[in-house]
């Protein structure tokens, strides 16, 4: 059985980074393989971006965050408060995800104009045992996730008050610049 599921990605915390990203993104389940195709433009160029499904354990549906999302009022939605609208970090997509970890520096890179592009088939037994370990079920409930890139290079002025530092990994890292709800085709 083949079960698709999509997500267009739009724009976060643009006004602080100078670029717009948008794109799309297709996870499809295909027997024992999860395919996954991203495509993003407007990314800062040259530089890795950080990427992942968010979700809520609870099976919670994950949103866009809206300019209500910046509680503390400095003009960034960070990371912590991404959090609350689009559910903490599950899935990476990078040259593992069926591992589930998170920080380290093998994740995709844009290129010199800001394209970005990720392509991965995922073993999906492995990746649903690693995340009953994490999260509590094999259920990845892909229609409750939402797809995020991050990170904007160190040179970009971002306000005290951003958080989310993730083992070392600082704001600029984890800043989240784009973000699109999975939908079920």
């Amino acid at each position: 059985m083949t079960t698709r599921y999509t997500a267009k990605i739009m724009p976060l915390n643009e006004a602080v980074i100078g670029t717009s990203v948008s794109g799309k993104a297709e996870l499809i389940e295909d027997g024992d393989t999860l395919k996954i195709k991203i495509e993003a433009t407007g990314t800062p160029p040259n530089m890795m971006h950080w990427s992942h499904f968010h979700g809520f354990p609870d099976g919670t549906k994950g949103r866009v965050p809206t300019k209500d999302a910046d509680t503390n009022g400095d003009g960034v939605i960070d990371l912590p408060e991404l959090y609350a609208v689009a559910g903490q970090t599950m899935v990476p997509f990078d040259n593992a995800p069926q591992d589930i970890n998170i920080p380290h520096d093998n994740y995709p890179h844009s290129d010199e104009n800001g394209n970005w592009k990720y392509e991965f088939e995922v073993p999906l037994g492995e990746l649903k045992k690693k995340f009953k370990e994490k999260f509590g079920s094999e259920d990845l409930q892909l229609d409750t996730r939402t797809v995020l890139i991050h990170g904007v290079p160190e040179s970009v002025e971002l306000p005290d008050t951003v958080e989310g530092t993730v083992k070392g990994y600082g704001p600029h890292t984890t800043l989240p610049i784009g973000v699109g709800e999975i939908e079920k085709v």
